[in-house]
């Protein structure tokens, strides 16, 4: 059975797509029953759209791909927790399961309560290191 390192992994490529083209690294995939059915990466530089979040270019595109505004029997894949905009956008898709990598301390989710949907489950810390250290790096260059 494929597990969680295996879709956070191809979420950090999506993060390093995203710092190569200097963007905040943050990758995301959607899978269903094992199957990537969407991935983004952030490109709010890129679109000039500060909504364009990995998370959110991926809950479109996984809403596309299967035929529905929900995903249900789907998993996000996400390499930094999800800010409070992402949070509410996955609360009304109804994802059964968000899983990401490192915390946000200034802006995650989880610092304003419970926003996700009752039902969705919530896995921290899968390659936390890894997503960190990109994260570091990225923000490293941007200063010098």
């Amino acid at each position: 059975m494929i597990g969680h390192e295996y879709f956070m992994r191809l979420a950090l490529k999506e993060a390093e797509e995203a710092f190569r083209k200097g963007e905040i690294p943050v990758g995301a995939v959607i899978e269903s029953e094992g199957v990537i059915i969407a991935k983004g990466h952030n490109q709010t530089e890129a679109l000039d759209d500060v909504t364009a979040h990995a998370e959110m270019i991926a809950i479109t595109s996984a809403a596309n791909s299967i035929g529905s505004k929900y995903l249900k029997n789907c998993t996000l894949y996400v390499t930094l927790e999800p800010c409070v905009m992402c949070a509410g956008a996955l609360f009304w898709s109804q994802i059964d399961r968000v899983v990401y990598a490192a915390d946000d301390p200034k802006r995650g989710f989880t610092r304003v309560g419970q926003l996700l949907h009752p039902k969705t489950q919530v896995v921290s810390g899968i390659l936390q290191k890894e997503a960190e250290a990109l994260l570091l790096e990225f923000f490293q260059k941007l200063r010098k």
